[in-house]
């Protein structure tokens, strides 16, 4: 009885162990590319075309800033928000609203004017 008793509790405690013959090293992941859609495709295909900044994110350096030459922003809007860092040892950002035709001046004096760029 007692031979029953363990066996029974070996088959029943015993993990069963499964294998998939299915080889994972030959399976690929699919190119980002061919799942985007909208937005996000055009940013794939502005980066593969070697545009890393097709938004124009990035933060620009300011030029001379003068009325007669101004810091050209791009823009495929009539207005644009831009922040102007006035001093580099400056904690706060000043914030103004670009529209298009009219160069507009920073609190520290400098211009900045929007120009057109083609959208992404």
């Amino acid at each position: 009885m007692a031979a029953l008793c363990s066996r029974i509790t070996f088959q029943i405690s015993r993990r069963h162990f499964s294998r998939s013959s299915i080889r994972l090293a030959d399976k690929m992941m699919p190119d980002p590319l061919e799942h985007a859609t909208g937005l996000e495709k055009r940013e794939l295909l502005a980066r593969v075309a070697g545009n890393d900044n097709p938004f124009d994110m990035k933060i620009l350096k300011r030029g001379l800033g003068t009325k007669d030459q101004p810091n050209s922003i791009p823009s495929a809007f009539d207005n644009r928000l831009i922040g102007c860092i006035c001093e580099e040892d400056s904690t706060h950002i000043n914030w103004m609203v670009l529209n298009k035709g009219e160069p507009t001046r920073c609190e520290c004096g400098h211009w900045f004017k929007l120009v057109e760029k083609a959208p992404v």
